[in-house]
């Protein structure tokens, strides 16, 4: 109980609620900056209860709820936008929507923080300060966190701590997980032209094979992670698409290589990134090719505030129980975009069990089969309610 509040109870009562919201929205998903009609249904929705809102960044959301009296301001956050693949799941509510998924949760996330505004809009006379509800667009492409950050979504007023949630299918149902430190990582993505000299296949003596050289550099980049970043420190180079030449008996003028490097510290991304330019220039010298190098910074790390986490652990436990919060998860290789608020103020990020394997509800994000124990979101917007009210009145 919180001030003889039950917000499990509450979130209980709401359940019908919530799972319809999460299946509307995964019969019809929006990709980044597209989400208008998901927008409209959320913003319909605010409106029918008296929540004041506006359209931020295009296709976002800020909405607010006012306490009682002037205090803090805790904002609670849902990403928008699906991705560009098929469901392939043989379901009532698979998306109705050709190429288009929500295969990542962020339907069970708008559908949660919608709750989350109902149940906070019936107790707001018994907290202060406010409550804002973002909703984030192009989680998935380009941040739209970042967008919203400079549009002013944490300010007026003040924003002074930010509270986030991810469905895990790793997680079993009812069950949470979170860590201190960092939660996600860095991404910086790299784009490698390499350009040689063609020719016929039958002559490569008259030619300087940028294939053979691309291979040579795939190969060296992986020594980065395994021979120069501690192996305490969690670290990816991938380099996921490799393209060049017409036809099997013709070498080419020149080849791409494109990646990503993950990692989960700024030492690590800095020294990743000089050592692939390094590289790149040392196999260039020696192999008689131009290289050109293009490395552009993604989505920075994910960190958790102590304090915040501190406070998470002990509300979530008093919710669901000390048995079903599991503490010091392992980090994500995957970036999230709310790291960009994390950048700017205290922050909170843990991942919500929506795993359920007698269901078959185990296959992974991203992926035409994914799909999420609905009993799980109810969870989800009990604990939102009880840390956004708890974090006001502590």
């Amino acid at each position: 109980m919180f001030n003889g509040i039950d917000f499990l109870e509450d979130a209980r009562k709401l359940r019908d609620e919530i799972i319809n919201h999460r299946r509307h929205f995964h019969k019809y998903p929006e990709t980044g900056f597209e989400e208008f009609e998901t927008c409209k249904t959320i913003t319909n929705y605010l409106n029918s209860l008296g929540i004041e809102n506006k359209i931020v960044s295009g296709t976002g959301i800020v909405a607010i709820i006012r306490g009682k009296s002037e205090g803090k301001t805790i904002a609670l956050r849902s990403d928008l936008d699906a991705l560009p693949l098929d469901d392939f799941k043989n379901v009532e509510y698979s998306s109705k929507i050709s190429g288009k998924m929500h295969a990542c949760g962020h339907d069970a996330h708008i559908s949660i923080l919608m709750s989350v505004a109902k149940v906070l809009l019936k107790y707001r006379d018994k907290f202060n300060g406010n409550v804002k509800l973002i909703f984030e667009p192009a989680e998935e492409t380009i941040g739209g966190a970042k967008f919203m950050i400079k549009d002013g979504v944490l300010e007026d007023p003040k924003v002074d701590a930010i509270v986030g949630l991810h469905v895990s299918e790793l997680i079993d149902s009812g069950h949470i997980g979170m860590k201190y430190g960092v939660v996600n990582a860095a991404s910086n993505p790299f784009k490698i032209i390499i350009k040689g000299r063609g020719g016929h296949g039958a002559h490569p003596e008259d030619c300087i094979d940028p294939v053979v050289v691309g291979c040579n550099l795939v190969m060296l980049l992986q020594t980065i992670v395994s021979r120069e970043i501690s192996p305490h420190n969690p670290s990816v180079l991938t380099v996921g698409k490799i393209s060049g030449g017409t036809a099997p008996n013709i070498i080419p003028e020149k080849v791409e290589l494109e990646g990503v490097i993950r990692t989960l510290s700024k030492e690590d991304r800095e020294m990743s990134i000089k050592r692939l330019k390094e590289i790149c220039n040392g196999i260039a010298t020696s192999m008689r090719v131009d290289i050109d190098v293009e490395v552009t910074d993604g989505y920075p790390c994910l960190y958790n505030d102590d304090k915040m986490v501190f406070l998470g652990e002990k509300v979530f436990k008093k919710v669901i129980g000390s048995e079903n919060v599991t503490m010091d998860i392992n980090p994500s290789m995957g970036v999230e975009s709310f790291a960009y608020f994390s950048q700017e103020i205290p922050s909170l990020f843990y991942f919500l069990g929506t795993r359920n394997v007698s269901r078959g509800i185990v296959h992974p994000a991203h992926g035409g089969l994914f799909d999420v124990d609905e009993e799980g979101l109810v969870i989800g917007v009990a604990l939102q309610s009880a840390i956004a009210f708890s974090y006001l009145n502590n």
